[in-house]
């Protein structure tokens, strides 16, 4: 099988909208992941950016289900000994509210540089407006 190379030229790009409210944290994160990669389409290459442009809005508002919200933790490390701190979601919502939305799909797309390029490609924001409306984008129902 032949390996297949996209110009970046060639390769047209769109924007979605998917609206967080009410929809489960993973699935979105999961459905953003899969459009920034460019699974999608039919040039898509693993080792390529060929995915297009994704806007979350209403991230603070994404449901989980069960009792996530007080058992399910985030860490971070300060790279000092005993520097490990833990975060539950409801603190970490209350802190920050795009980062839980934004380390889900962190966590769904490939890790090394090709990751951090498309990582760049999803736009969070806490509430339903956001800068990017002369792009026109569509919207995608879950």
């Amino acid at each position: 099988m032949e390996t297949v190379f996209v110009k970046p030229s060639k390769l047209e790009r769109k924007w979605f909208v998917i609206d967080a409210e009410n929809k489960a944290l993973g699935r979105v994160a999961a459905r953003a992941a899969s459009i920034v990669r460019g699974k999608e389409k039919p040039v898509f290459a693993p080792h390529q950016e060929t995915g297009d442009f994704v806007v979350i809005i209403n991230a603070g508002k994404a449901a989980l289900t069960g009792r996530k919200s007080v058992q399910k933790l985030y860490y971070r490390h300060s790279g000092y000994v005993g520097g490990l701190k833990s975060m539950n979601y409801e603190k970490l919502l209350a802190r920050h509210p795009v980062s839980p939305m934004e380390l889900a799909v962190k966590g769904m797309l490939p890790k090394g540089p090709l990751g951090r390029k498309l990582l760049k490609n999803v736009k969070v924001y806490t509430g339903p407006e956001h800068p990017h409306k002369a792009q026109n984008p569509q919207a995608i129902d879950l």
